[in-house]
């Protein structure tokens, strides 16, 4: 696994234990309220891998109960962009 992914925080992980475990697959989340976080994926089928994901969070423009909306990077999907904040 890339080294500099491995010093990341996990998005919905512990407080008290952040960091990424080895042998899980994870993806970097780019720009929005939530960029710089991994989010964990290693469970995913490949639809859900191609498809992007709506992630709660607090941060976003419409505060408690809202989502930001990350989708894979063309060309680098191990980055996912954020799309916007949805309700």
């Amino acid at each position: 696994m890339d080294e500099e992914i491995m010093r990341g925080r996990v998005y919905g992980a512990d407080p008290e234990d952040p960091g990424p475990r080895p042998g899980r697959a994870y993806r970097e989340l780019v720009g929005g309220p939530l960029d710089g976080l991994l989010l964990d994926v290693t469970d995913w089928e490949d639809a859900q891998l191609r498809r992007g994901v709506a992630l709660a969070t607090e941060l976003g423009a419409f505060g408690a109960g809202g989502r930001a909306l990350y989708e894979p990077r063309r060309g680098d999907p191990r980055r996912w962009d954020w799309r916007g904040d949805t309700p």
